[in-house]
């Protein structure tokens, strides 16, 4: 019984250790970006590698775990990090909740999935997909009312589509980014495991 709690703790401990080594490296990955939002005349958005080690972490110890480190990293990206909000609701919404959901990554963790190639790639494409999902319902909700007259040369947007294609400028580059990088890290993600 004393071998079992010490495994368990010492489980605990890595679990925690490695979440916080993840939100470490995502915070410092996300000075290195490509701001893109404010090109296209919105409120923020870039192109980075911030999900990445969120990803990594969700698929190693589950959604769960991996929602909790993606909202302690959403909530400090917004106060160390160059910011974009109107109200308080955008605050939770666009860094906390969004980032957490990446977390659902590990809803393709390593026991339900048996340690395929093409997990890794499918668990990033879910996350982000998690991410987009909060990032469209901040926009149709809480930045409805900031729906310009024209976007991308389309013109009497409605904030569903507006959202839509605003969050796309970012999330699309990003998505594809985290698909592919995480499809080049599963072999060697494999081989780190064994």
């Amino acid at each position: 019984m004393n071998q079992s709690k010490a495994r368990d703790s010492r489980s605990a401990t890595r679990c925690l250790t490695e979440g916080g080594i993840c939100v470490a490296l995502a915070i410092a990955l996300s000075y290195l970006k490509i701001p893109i939002g404010m090109a296209f005349g919105g409120f923020g958005g870039s192109i980075d590698l911030v999900m990445i080690p969120l990803i990594l972490y969700a698929v190693r110890w589950g959604w769960g775990w991996g929602m909790a480190a993606g909202l302690v990293f959403g909530t400090i990206k917004y106060f160390v990090g160059q910011h974009a909000e109107i109200s308080w609701v955008s605050i939770i919404f666009d860094y906390s909740v969004a980032y957490a959901f990446v977390g659902l990554a590990g809803l393709l963790n390593r026991q339900h999935l048996g340690g395929k190639l093409w997990a890794l790639p499918v668990a990033a494409l879910v996350g982000c997909l998690g991410r987009f999902f909060i990032h469209y319902l901040s926009g149709v909700t809480v930045y409805a009312e900031w729906v310009p007259e024209e976007f991308l040369g389309v013109s009497n947007l409605s904030p569903a589509l507006y959202s839509l294609l605003y969050n796309g400028t970012y999330m699309l580059p990003n998505t594809v980014l985290a698909v592919v990088l995480c499809a080049a890290l599963a072999a060697p993600m494999q081989r780190l495991k064994k």
